[in-house]
């Protein structure tokens, strides 16, 4: 039984001397870690901040009409180019037969008015040319009769205007006409439809929109942390998804006042002047991002951002490690300045010829 144990025992002694010797011998031939190096090099840094939003016309209008009816006619479509006076549309007015019965007593009352008027001046006329009345006393028959005329005339008016949307006074107000110079972005109805007038109690039913396309803004929101880097007349460049590989410039001309809660973010309402280059043509309702630049400089000396390291005693302690010998390296602070998120600049503290270390390890004997 001992010798059972003992041979037991040396086998276990042998295996771990094979591993113990092993493992040392893996340990003493792995290559040491080498480091790569950077130089810093001279670049253009531009700290920007990014808005989204969407590109929409300075000034849109809604042309709505003054009469509710049925559209009879349509004169223009969407993308249309139209003048200020130029027909949008005819609307047929489809009459209240309540109103309709209503004006037609309110006319018929006046011409009863009316036709008694007429026979009392008549009457009174030749009692004046008889000399039997005063002239004060039959101007006022005279007066009595206009009166009754002209209440007549604008029952007929409205009679008119209840059936038809016209009247000999006022003329055709069921002709819907646009108020301004520009392009038809949407025509929302189609002939046959029913539509509702503006008025003081109801905005009416837009019958088309028509907006200006030369005068373009870009809207968009900007997070609370960066409006107050803004200001007005600061350059943004706009890419526009639906437009590959082009930049339009815009100027900052608006920033909101009062930010909005969005998200459980405080946002900014930011707007600005679309600069158009001859031949330039955008579309209303294009989503944007803005590139605001906040700060630039250029020509600077700079490194990668990530080169840096940080002292554990102070934010303020900033340095780099600098190739001294062969992967032999020392401590230097330096001075940073602008950053764009990936470079930064070197305001002191490194030359041009010096070779900053790489933090991570790279594989050995790939050293540049």
């Amino acid at each position: 039984m001992k010798k059972v144990i003992l041979g037991l025992f040396i086998v276990l002694f042998l295996a771990g001397s094979v591993w113990i010797g092993n493992y040392f011998y893996k340990k003493s031939t792995t290559d040491p870690v080498v480091y790569q190096t950077e130089k810093p090099f001279v670049t253009n840094i531009v700290k920007k901040t990014v808005a989204t939003g969407s590109i929409v016309p300075r000034k849109e209008i809604q042309i709505k009409p003054q009469v509710s009816g049925i559209v009879e006619e349509l004169y223009v479509e969407a993308g249309q180019t139209v003048k200020a006076g130029q027909k949008i549309a005819k609307i047929r007015i489809a009459p209240n037969m309540v109103s309709v019965n209503q004006a037609e007593t309110a006319v018929q009352t006046a011409k009863i008015a009316f036709e008694q008027a007429k026979r009392e001046m008549e009457r009174q006329r030749q009692l004046f040319e008889q000399k039997v009345i005063a002239e004060q006393e039959y101007n006022r028959f005279v007066l009595d009769y206009n009166l009754r005329k002209e209440d007549l005339t604008s029952a007929e008016n409205n009679r008119q205007l209840v059936k038809s949307g016209t009247s000999k006074r006022t003329g055709g107000s069921n002709v819907i006409f646009s108020t301004v110079d520009g392009m038809i972005l949407d025509v929302p109805v189609k002939v046959g439809a029913s539509v509702i007038e503006r008025n003081n109690f109801n905005e009416g039913t837009t019958i088309a929109a028509v907006a200006d396309m030369k005068s373009l803004i870009f809207e968009g929101k900007i997070d609370e942390s960066e409006v107050g880097k803004l200001r007005e007349g600061m350059d943004l460049n706009l890419t526009i998804g639906a437009i590959e590989n082009k930049v339009f410039k815009a100027k900052l001309e608006y920033i909101a006042p009062k930010g909005v809660l969005e998200e459980g973010a405080v946002k900014f309402q930011v707007k600005a002047q679309v600069l158009l280059q001859p031949g330039d043509f955008l579309r209303a309702g294009y989503s944007a991002n803005a590139d605001i630049v906040l700060d630039q400089k250029e020509n600077v000396l700079a490194i990668k951002e990530g080169l840096l390291q940080f002292g554990k005693k102070s934010k303020d302690s900033v340095y780099v490690e600098v190739e001294v010998g062969p992967q032999q390296f020392q401590k230097r602070m330096v001075k940073t300045g602008l950053s764009d998120g990936i470079n930064i600049q070197v305001v002191d503290g490194l030359k041009a010829e010096d070779k900053v270390k790489v933090v991570e390890a790279a594989a050995p004997d790939k050293q540049s």
